[in-house]
């Protein structure tokens, strides 16, 4: 458990995503949580870079409504003192954190306090020793080496992350890692870049992993707006077909029989289905071909004519109706199913 999300075991797929503002600023870091919660987010994630950062917790805490991850690098201290201060979890490397007495420090509170270790291996800060091995190696046996310090210290209540920043790497390390031991994955492509690149790196890495069905929590890594995070790991979830998050608009590229300006007319269905809570399936197809035909699986559906469109529900006709008319028509079908 990660504060009251169940990790693991079958449990759905948690989205998570890190704050990027200074944790010691609490009011910024709490417009931003709730902004991302109305996303979607259900795990956060915030810096303790110091005491004051690690005390900042507390007040985050009682006002936030979803889980908190400290993350801790160098000092043990700041680790107790987020978890002292409520966090759900903290991440730590326990190779960076000190000697065995202060891993061991980092252990008792975290075992007082029922909270959960996450040990992240990432490609950017793996220690010299394992740097003539193959990234995918180097990540597994860099977490590896850091979960039997925790397993020496009788502690057991570890999530592993191995983020590189190569899909292809990432994906090989997590398999690796799945064959070995049976923790819980956090699953991510650290320092995927900007929102483009990021998608696409994201969705490849993550969704590879999500259908390997080795993906217990994730997040996408964007150089932006958390936000947007969410919105790309509720796709990345719904497209996997491993969770639902209200209605999905499939559309079709068009071709040389497409007679109506079908790019528009989706983006518009676009902004209609993101009111709509209900799993439904809904298509924007530009000729009678692609619908209702090819889309005959849609719940409902428009099928682009000459300055018209026709309207199909579960595969069948319905109604014609103008073009200036059609989306006002579609919306309000939409509502009644």
């Amino acid at each position: 458990m990660i504060g009251d999300i169940p990790i693991g075991g079958g449990s759905p797929i948690a989205i998570q995503s890190m704050c990027s503002v200074d944790t010691a600023d609490v009011e910024s870091v709490i417009e931003q949580c709730g902004r991302l919660e109305r996303a979607g987010c259900e795990i956060i994630r915030v810096a303790a870079y110091d005491r004051n950062s690690a005390a900042a917790v507390r007040s985050i805490k009682d006002t936030i409504h979803m889980p908190l991850v400290a993350d801790v690098h160098f000092d043990y201290r700041i680790a107790i003192c987020a978890m002292e201060n409520g966090a759900d979890k903290v991440r730590i490397n326990p190779g960076n954190i000190g000697d065995e007495n202060r891993i061991r420090s980092v252990v008792d509170a975290a075992k007082a306090h029922h909270i959960p270790i996450r040990v992240g291996a990432n490609s950017g800060s793996l220690a010299e020793d394992y740097g003539k091995l193959p990234l995918a190696d180097a990540l597994v046996e860099s977490a590896l080496s850091n979960v039997r310090i925790l397993e020496k210290l009788g502690f057991y209540d570890i999530v592993i992350s191995l983020k590189g920043s190569s899909a292809a790497a990432t994906v090989e390390a997590y398999r690796k890692m799945a064959a070995i031991c049976d923790y819980p994955l956090h699953v991510g492509i650290t320092e995927a870049g900007v929102y483009s690149s990021s998608v696409i790196k994201s969705s490849i890495g993550i969704g590879a992993l999500v259908l390997d069905g080795l993906a217990d929590t994730i997040r996408v890594s964007i150089t932006g707006d958390p936000a947007e995070e969410i919105s790309v790991a509720k796709d990345i979830l719904r497209f996997c077909g491993v969770r639902s998050f209200g209605a999905e608009v499939i559309s079709c590229p068009t071709c040389g029989r497409t007679r109506i300006n079908l790019e528009k007319l989706a983006t518009e269905v676009s902004m209609i289905a993101k009111k709509v809570d209900k799993p439904l399936k809904i298509a924007v197809m530009g000729c009678a071909v692609n619908g209702p035909g090819e889309a005959k699986d849609a719940d409902i559906g428009i099928a682009g004519g000459n300055g018209e469109g026709l309207i199909f529900i579960k595969g069948k006709p319905y109604r014609k109706y103008k073009e200036n008319v059609l989306l006002e028509e579609f919306e309000k079908l939409l509502r009644e199913l």
